[in-house]
């Protein structure tokens, strides 16, 4: 892998402006440099006698010129590589976003919400710095640098002084080979302990409210705190190793500074140079150290930036376990039978093998007649939902499985697939916008009197016309602001309006009252006759009208048939009838 791919690509778009901002900087220090020479001149003219009200005044203009050219190009520069740092991290965390959106449910259910907020936020923060203060400081620091040694070499400070007072600083590159690896490493541990606490925070806010009712406060913290002990001695650690490398490097500068003052002073008072020339030789020297102390900066930030490049390289590999054949087919809307054969299916479990991993779903058979109504139900466990994300494709079924239209649904485009059938979970899940765009989902355009009437068929109209703001209430995170029942006929709603050919009901009535529960699958017989539809329910009351009603049973269809040709056989779905009859029996008893 190429920990230098995402920098490849940004520079190859924004090299423009790297190149003008190297020259604005390039500009800048060819004023900064004349500047000991200046002071070298009018030590050597105030020493000889030769200055008068006129020189210094000339002397002053020339300083004050070199300061502002210094001081508008630099800014210049400076603002110029400022900016495409903040374009590295638009641009980034949108192809970040877009490659996120991409990955199959396979990804998410190894990797938590806080450990990818850590890469839209820490990694890309880390290499954006990188490419801006530290291309900034590597330009400007390199530019003078070598600017400032160019200068000692064509004044009259003879060479060997000059050779002998830089020589400390050949041994930065040593420095750098010896503790830049060093620095990566433990960057890189910070960078992932910061993305374990991030996940930890997340699942922490998220269940705060389960943590308030339990009042488990202190075990809260110090399952957080752990988290946050361990960034800290990796952030040490890290720190350690930095401290070691930013103290080395002004160090050998400070010792060049040292053996110009020795060799130059001497060489100065047997005669051997100017005051004037040694003044410069001490200030060009002096003027090494600020940029040998960014250089130490950027070296650091540098081999903190890799390690975030590298994962965020590894993330960008992420491969969709779900693709699209390149000459998949768009599913014909007018064609939803549903057919599987021989479908068996085990979820990836880590550390375990294939053979070790058991089958969720067992040799299923099942043929669904366009217009069908039909209802699965079956213990918690018995792969309900887990066959409807075959069927969707978040998951990928064996070849050749699961037809749709007779055609096998790998061999159909995602888009006609997922935009061919509409999914309501039993979650609710709502977004942090407004009812009306929740409900609109699918398509935002969908006018207000549509979305009335999908709230009415779902029997949440009432319940949201008493809000002050009706249809544009603002929900909270995850829809908080409605109740569960609220949240389950507002998802509901959602799935009612996209009116797609094949519509699947994942035991999203599960929350509100056996009366409303009656009127909503009423109204979704009545809306879907002539469509196709799956009931997946605990409740046999809300798939009892089904056309055909199958029995999962530790992943096996173990019954199907009509509601009344089950309840005279010997089995699960009996068993479950009487179960619920008896509860509501002794329930209406109660009153």
């Amino acid at each position: 892998m190429d920990s230098h791919r995402i920098l490849a690509d940004f520079f190859k778009k924004t090299w423009p402006i790297y190149v003008l901002s190297i020259c604005c900087h390039l500009v800048a220090n060819m004023f900064h440099v004349n500047f000991p020479r200046v002071l070298g001149h009018f030590t050597d003219d105030l020493q000889d006698g030769l200055l008068s009200a006129g020189g210094i005044a000339s002397y002053s203009w020339t300083l004050l010129g070199i300061g502002i050219g210094f001081a508008v190009m630099g800014g210049i520069g400076q603002y110029l590589v400022m900016y495409t740092g903040r374009y590295f991290e638009f641009v980034n965390r949108r192809r970040l976003f877009v490659h996120f959106t991409g990955l199959s449910e396979r990804f998410y259910s190894r990797n938590g919400v806080g450990k990818l907020l850590s890469y839209f936020m820490n990694d890309v923060k880390t290499v954006r710095e990188s490419i801006s203060m530290g291309v900034n400081q590597s330009v400007n620091a390199s530019i003078l640098l070598v600017s400032t040694i160019v200068m000692l070499m064509i004044t009259n400070v003879p060479f060997y002084v000059v050779a002998a007072s830089i020589a400390p600083l050949l041994l930065i590159p040593v420095i750098v080979v010896w503790l830049g690896p060093i620095i990566r490493s433990r960057s890189l541990a910070v960078q992932e302990a910061l993305g374990v606490m991030t996940e930890s925070a997340e699942e922490q806010f998220g269940g705060i409210r389960v943590t308030k009712k339990f009042a488990v406060e202190d075990i809260m913290k110090r399952r957080f705190g752990a988290t946050v002990d361990s960034i800290l001695n990796k952030q040490l650690s890290m720190v350690r190793a930095s401290s070691l490398f930013q103290s080395i490097i002004p160090f050998l500068g400070a010792s060049s500074l040292i053996i110009a003052l020795l060799f130059g002073g001497y060489l100065t008072v047997i005669g051997r140079m100017t005051v004037g020339n040694f003044v410069a030789l001490t200030l060009y020297i002096r003027m090494l150290m600020n940029p040998l102390q960014q250089i130490g900066n950027v070296i650091n930030a540098v081999q903190r930036a890799r390690a975030s490049l590298d994962r965020l390289n590894a993330l960008l590999d992420e491969q969709p376990d779900i693709k699209e054949l390149p000459n998949a087919k768009e599913l014909d809307p007018a064609r939803t039978g549903i057919e599987i054969r021989h479908l068996n299916f085990a979820y990836d479990r880590p550390g375990h093998g294939e053979d070790e991993a058991r089958d969720v779903l067992r040799n299923i058979h099942l043929k669904v007649p366009p217009g069908t109504t039909l209802g699965i139900i079956g213990r918690t466990g018995s792969g309900k939902t887990t066959l409807m994300k075959l069927l969707l494709r978040t998951y990928d079924p064996p070849p050749d499985t699961i037809r749709i239209g007779g055609e096998d649904i790998r061999n159909l485009t995602l888009k006609s697939l997922r935009e061919g059938i509409a999914y309501v979970p039993q979650d609710g899940f709502l977004f942090s916008s407004t009812i009306r765009e929740n409900i609109a989902f699918y398509n935002r355009d969908t006018v207000l009197a549509d979305v009335e009437e999908a709230a009415r068929k779902a029997r949440v109209y009432d319940n949201i016309a008493e809000f002050p703001n009706r249809f544009e209430t603002r929900l909270g995170e995850r829809g908080i602001t409605l109740s569960g029942g609220q949240r389950q006929r507002t998802s509901l709603a959602r799935g009612i309006i996209k009116d797609a050919p094949i519509l699947i009901l994942d035991d999203s009535v599960s929350a509100v009252d056996a009366v409303t529960e009656t009127e909503i699958m009423e109204t979704i017989r009545r809306i879907r006759h002539g469509k196709t539809t799956i009931i997946i329910a605990h409740r046999i009351s809300a798939l009892k009208h089904a056309d055909h009603i199958i029995v999962l049973d530790r992943g096996e269809i173990v019954q199907q048939g009509t509601h009344e040709s089950l309840l005279r056989q010997d089995g699960v779905y009996r068993m479950l009838h009487d179960i619920q009859e008896e509860g509501m029996v002794h329930h209406g008893t109660g009153h």
